[in-house]
């Protein structure tokens, strides 16, 4: 499945930098919703749907220009377990897809003048478990093994229409490996973005080698690094481009720690959105945040790029 707008982003990408939104799940909880259970965010797909496109507005009115849909920890296997069927959980996939894309009609509705896209993302196998296995990796699965467990969710986002697939918060090269190998099934554009930390995947793994995944495939518009500190992205992305040659991605979370046991966040912002610059130069084309970084930081972000001299 392609599109004129999938041909579109990497069009954009080619000539500077373009705009992701932030973390998705802070946002909703500043809305008064509760993510606690397993299903997280992707609950609200049948919840409150509503939420979800608002969520998604709040981001385009503060600049990006790339959605990420809430689909990160919705699977068959997570919906079954909350007896939701197999059609059921279809339908709650392809809405995903389906709100993000009416927050883009309204923004453009209402005059953004920007070109924005959506990007239908695709979590790890462990963000399934819903037992913090998608920051270690390493689950004792083959890359065959996770291709089948991959393949019919990545089917049914692309089957709804995306600009492109978001395969994300990766901790693990084999899980990368047969990620790439699904989207590259579905003829849509994708990037590829690990969590990261001291300067491998979370699995342990050299970034070199990890990168190398996306060396050579031609649907891949960029490769980088998500849900990591904000001191790990410069290095990272420069590895990326050298690596793969391709344009970087990046979006950090915003510094701050989760403690598992109290249940909240802990310790202090290093999120610096001057430090768009040096990510640019290094070969960034796709930049925003992730965990805890909101509409507010994704403003200066649209500020910052605004200000980068014109190629």
């Amino acid at each position: 499945m392609s599109t004129g707008r999938t041909h579109a982003l990497a069009d954009a990408l080619a000539a500077g930098p373009v705009l992701l939104d932030g973390g998705l799940s802070n946002q909703l909880e500043a809305q008064g919703c509760d993510l606690s259970d397993a299903l997280w965010s992707a609950r609200l797909l049948a919840d409150a749907p509503e939420q979800i496109e608002a969520a998604h507005l709040a981001y385009l009115r503060a600049g990006a220009q790339v959605l990420i849909t809430a689909s990160y920890q919705a699977t068959f296997e997570g919906f079954g377990r909350y007896g939701i069927d197999r059609a059921g959980a279809g339908v709650l996939l392809a809405r995903s897809v389906e709100l993000a894309r009416r927050a883009t009609d309204a923004a453009r509705r209402a005059g953004t003048g920007r070109r924005m896209w959506v990007a239908a993302s695709v979590g790890p196998y462990g963000a399934m478990l819903a037992d913090g296995s998608e920051y270690r990796g390493r689950y004792g699965l083959s890359v065959r093994e996770l291709e089948r467990f991959h393949r019919p969710r990545v089917a049914a986002l692309a089957e709804a229409g995306p600009d492109a697939l978001a395969l994300e918060t990766v901790p693990d090269a084999d899980e990368a490996e047969a990620l790439v190998r699904v989207a590259e099934e579905t003829g849509l554009p994708f990037w590829l973005s690990y969590s990261v930390a001291g300067g491998r995947t979370r699995a342990g793994q050299p970034l070199e080698e990890a990168f190398a995944v996306a060396a050579g495939r031609d649907r891949v518009l960029a490769v980088g690094v998500n849900c990591c500190e904000p001191e790990e992205a410069q290095a990272a992305v420069e590895q990326a481009v050298a690596v793969t040659g391709r344009p970087a991605v990046v979006y950090p979370n915003s510094g701050e720690g989760w403690d598992a046991a109290g249940r909240g966040w802990t310790g202090r912002s290093t999120f610096d959105p001057g430090r768009v610059r040096a990510w640019t130069r290094a070969g960034a084309r796709l930049v925003g945040g992730c965990c805890r970084v909101g509409p507010d930081r994704i403003a200066e972000l649209a500020g910052r790029l605004a200000a980068l001299p014109k190629r």
